[in-house]
């Protein structure tokens, strides 16, 4: 029976951090770029949430296959 890999856990629930943060981060950014669109920074602040954003959906599936890993094991290539 194979164990639970606990720093590569541990580095999942790291990331799992860095997705949450980036998860609130995004959308904030996006919510306030949008109240300012008469500011000079408008686009700017825009791009960055929208990067955020998209950087959080690729953390979080990352942190699933990080966990994943760290579960069940990694799957040999054949």
């Amino acid at each position: 029976m194979k164990r639970t890999d606990k720093e590569l856990l541990v580095k999942g629930l790291k990331s799992f951090g860095f997705t949450v943060l980036a998860m609130f981060m995004g959308p904030f950014l996006i919510y306030e770029a949008f109240k300012n669109e008469d500011n000079i920074l408008f686009y700017p602040v825009l791009i960055l949430g929208l990067l955020i954003a998209a950087l959080a959906i690729y953390l979080g599936f990352r942190s699933v296959n990080i966990v994943m890993d760290a579960v069940f094991g990694k799957k040999k290539k054949n």
